[in-house]
């Protein structure tokens, strides 16, 4: 009798062991838009564990960093090619632990541990309304699978509430006011890697979670809500661009630059047309590429000089050429300007919202005129100037890792801005069936 029960329970955990491994086998997909920010976190954490390589010893005297960085790089490729709600939960919540530890351990300076709870509870907040996001969803579908989840008509009363839930969780992520505190202050105390990885990929989650959950499963809520999303956005693009303005920390200034580029792509996704969807997705990967070289320009100066303050600095085009030259084009990159990559996204969104809403267009473009004063007041007072000897102690200019970090970022973003068909042609067919779709369930 009792070799019986064994039996029967063995032979239940074999069962119930199977129908586990199909259902996670069966819950990963890939197609272009999963596969661009599959590249896009490859490349960013391969740059990262080479610019831990180019620190004296760094190998050797870094290897939790490096764990961190690997464990990180897999949340997210899994989170971005898996087709279930659930499992999408679950590594847009894991993803949480190794930056933790990132910020916590290795971040540069005392205030870490209070940036490090600001990013946590924050990030954790939104992430309790995207679980009751989920409940609702498996209680009115009883499936997570997007796929099913994409054929499923809800009521308008169902579909707002929803997309409450789930636009507060992917806001926070983004972030967007005024929810965008966290940002900054992880940005200030995460070392080097640990911003180039939040602004490049983390911010990406958000965007990406609109696209995937809320536009296609939520579609009339997402139209009903487009006026007050914009305003919060247009709100959002402002008062970080001003607030940005009058930043001295170096950090500072490309975080709240961050939060207006990625407020624009919420916009760009919201206005539920093919352009602002291919628009919003290719700016995604440029503010990607921009910023990670910008954060990445940053450590840099910061390994050699000791400070982030925008005080110190002046003249260093005298010192240090090769470094201002890269720190020119990346700042034209992150205004916008023509051949760059992230003047293809913004030009694209802004053509979306000429039919959706042309006050929107006219206060978003407002975002353009801030950048390049806040863009170039930054860059004017590191390069141009009087040389401060007495802040200023190191005279050498980017070592050959440094080099080939910023140069294979210099590429891709003339590469992109040159040729943005090389984005376009993989995205459209996954844009197209999307916006279908919207217009089948509208």
């Amino acid at each position: 009798m009792i070799e019986k029960k064994i039996f029967i329970l063995f032979n239940n955990l074999s069962n119930f062991s199977l129908d586990l491994t199909n259902y996670l086998i069966y819950s990963y997909s890939l197609d272009g838009l999963s596969l661009l920010f599959i590249i896009l976190t490859l490349l960013l954490s391969f740059l990262c564990i080479l610019d831990v390589w180019s620190i004296n010893n760094g190998f050797i005297n870094n290897q939790g960093l490096i764990i961190c960085l690997l464990f990180l790089c897999l949340f997210l490729i899994l989170a971005f090619s898996t087709i279930d709600l659930l499992i999408f939960y679950i590594y847009f919540e894991s993803v949480l632990i190794p930056m933790f530890l990132i910020i916590g351990i290795w971040g540069s300076r005392e205030r870490k541990i209070r940036a490090d709870f600001y990013f946590f509870i924050y990030t954790l907040f939104g992430s309790i309304f995207l679980f009751f996001c989920i409940f609702l969803l498996f209680f009115e579908t009883h499936s997570t699978k997007f796929f099913i989840l994409y054929g499923v008509f809800l009521s308008f009363e169902k579909e707002c509430l929803i997309w409450i839930f789930g636009f507060i969780a992917f806001s926070v992520k983004i972030p967007m006011f005024p929810f965008h505190i966290w940002l900054p202050e992880a940005h200030v105390e995460a070392p080097t890697v640990g911003s180039v990885i939040l602004a490049g990929l983390l911010l990406k989650l958000g965007g990406y979670g609109c696209i995937r959950i809320i536009l296609p499963i939520l579609p009339n809520a997402s139209y009903y809500f487009f006026p007050i999303l914009s305003i919060f956005c247009v709100i959002s693009i402002i008062y970080a661009s001003i607030t940005t303005i009058r930043q001295v920390d170096l950090k500072r200034i490309i975080a709240y630059s961050s939060v207006a580029h990625m407020n624009v792509v919420l916009i760009g996704i919201f206005t539920c047309n093919i352009y602002g969807l291919q628009g919003s997705i290719y700016l995604m990967i440029a503010h990607g590429i921009v910023s990670g070289a910008l954060f990445f320009i940053i450590g840099m100066l910061y390994r050699k000089h000791g400070t982030r303050l925008l005080a110190y600095y002046g003249g260093l085009v005298h010192t240090m050429p090769v470094f201002s030259f890269y720190l020119f084009v990346f700042c034209l990159a992150n205004v916008g300007t023509p051949g760059t990559c992230n003047f293809i996204g913004e030009l694209i969104v802004f053509v979306s919202l000429i039919e959706k809403n042309f006050f929107i267009l006219l206060l978003s473009i407002i975002s353009v005129i801030l950048s390049v004063i806040y863009t170039m007041w930054f860059f004017n007072r590191i390069i141009f100037g009087n040389i401060k000897f007495r802040y200023i102690q190191s005279w050498t200019d980017l070592s050959k890792k440094e080099n080939w970090i910023l140069r294979g970022l210099l590429l891709l973003t003339i590469f992109l801005g040159i040729w943005p068909n090389k984005i376009f042609d993989v995205t459209s067919l996954e844009s197209f069936y999307l916006i279908e779709l919207i217009k089948f369930k509208l």
